[in-house]
């Protein structure tokens, strides 16, 4: 097992009232969509299916006054999707709001590693993680 695996980190969710929310797994899921071009490959990729997919990228359309992703129908050129001008701002701000708080509980976490019990790693799980 990596150290980094193993190491204490904040995740960052943010709750728009009544009942949406947005973390790192909407963000992840347009990080994808950029890469692939596709809201099918994105939710494959983070291994859900298409409907989820889109079910997630229609709540973060609708929670902002611009659509994070714009999609094509399928045709001759197969559909596909695109994150937006906003979607990208959307990413960026995400990613700094996260780094920002780590930076702000760096010396909280430290603490919390040094005195967090780890339970002892058995025979059988060093073996299979070498």
């Amino acid at each position: 097992m990596r150290d980094e695996d193993n190491k204490l980190r904040p995740v960052l969710r943010i709750d728009f009232p009544p009942g949406d929310r947005l973390g790192r797994g909407k963000i992840m899921l347009l990080e994808l969509i950029r890469e692939t071009g596709s809201i099918s490959a994105a939710g494959r990729a983070m291994d859900m299916s298409y409907r989820r997919a889109w079910l997630l990228v229609d709540a973060l359309n609708r929670m902002f006054k611009e659509p994070s992703v714009e999609s094509q129908r399928g045709g001759k050129q197969g559909g596909g999707a695109a994150v937006t001008a906003f979607g990208e701002m959307l990413i960026q701000r995400f990613r700094a709001m996260e780094a920002k708080a780590c930076a702000a509980i760096n010396d909280d976490l430290d603490w919390l590693e040094a005195v967090r019990d780890r339970p002892a790693v058995s025979m059988e799980t060093a073996t299979r993680h070498e």
